[in-house]
């Protein structure tokens, strides 16, 4: 699966200014990890992002707010796909990179 260019370059213009982001090939696009666990990555046209459980529960309520699902089969708990509107502007993605960063800086590094 291809993912979105453009999308990466904005996804990369948010996360650099944090130290420890390395990029790596996964799930069919791109991920960026921070301190070696992955905060957030590209998937077509969409934006992966990694929470704690809770709050990966309250996004789900959200429009613009999906499950990711690994294979079709496994759904990875606090891993949700966000698209459309919710990331079509600066702030909106903005937001959604800081929380995936946030709660991967939270975690040991790897």
């Amino acid at each position: 699966m291809a993912y979105d260019q453009e999308l990466a370059e904005r996804v990369r213009s948010v996360i650099s200014a944090r130290a420890d982001v390395e990029e790596k090939k996964m799930f069919g696009g791109i991920a960026f990890m921070v301190g070696g666990n992955l905060a957030v990555g590209i998937r077509g046209d969409e934006l992966l992002v990694r929470l704690a459980e809770e709050d990966a529960r309250g996004a789900l309520t959200e429009d613009g707010v999906r499950q990711f699902e690994m294979g079709g089969k496994r759904r990875p708990k606090g891993w949700v796909l966000v698209g459309g509107q919710r990331i079509s502007e600066d702030a909106g993605l903005g937001e959604w990179v800081d929380a995936g960063a946030d709660y991967a800086a939270s975690l040991p590094a790897k």
